[in-house]
């Protein structure tokens, strides 16, 4: 694993935005991510991922964050993002909703989070979506393409197997850290395919 300082990387501002999907700890773990590291984080959170996270973490997501993560509700149009003339430099939706995915390929902004996802692709900035739902009908498929042609990264949360997990964090690191080599970010959540090979 790289031995670069996590504390020296770029300190530019980053969105993640938590909607109403199974998966919230993928979230959390990047979340604890950009806390230990010390990254500016901005979090967007719709009212139906507000309830999933207490479903699934077992407390509110406000309870649960450090003070020194900032959030913004769905209906907070005053969030600072929600224009493109604020810097960020990539924003993730993790987990992504079939219903917000769809609402950003066709336009729809009826929400801060479906708004600066729209900025994202107008300001050409990367936009990496992280769908949770399976069986995929020809809709989903149909929107994950329109948003792929339009530039952004679509990355399921289908964990690979080759790093042996033996826990469910595991298996959430793998989709975490695949997330942040997309955000070009150094971390050490799991050994890359390259570095299971020279051990093997």
């Amino acid at each position: 694993m790289s031995n670069k300082n996590l504390t020296t990387q770029d300190k530019s501002r980053y969105i993640l935005a938590i909607t109403g999907a199974s998966g919230v700890i993928y979230a959390k773990t990047l979340i604890e991510y950009f806390y230990k590291n010390k990254l500016p984080l901005t979090c967007l959170v719709s009212h139906i991922g507000e309830k999933v996270w207490e479903w699934e973490i077992g407390s509110s997501i406000s309870e649960t964050l450090p003070s020194e993560i900032t959030i913004y509700f769905e209906n907070d149009w005053w969030s600072p993002v929600a224009s493109g003339s604020v810097k960020a430099k990539a924003m993730v939706i993790m987990p992504c909703s079939m219903g917000t995915l769809a609402a950003i390929a066709h336009g729809l902004a009826k929400n801060v989070i479906i708004r600066v996802a729209d900025v994202m692709f107008k300001e050409k900035r990367p936009l990496i979506l992280v769908p949770r739902e399976t069986p995929l009908n020809i809709i989903h498929l149909k929107n994950m393409l329109t948003l792929a042609e339009a530039g952004a990264t679509i990355l399921p949360a289908m964990p690979g197997f080759y790093h042996k997990p033996n826990t469910v964090q595991a298996l959430v690191n793998f989709v975490v850290a695949r997330v942040l080599d997309h955000l070009g970010l150094v971390h050490n959540l799991m050994q890359s395919w390259e570095e299971l090979f020279k051990q093997s």
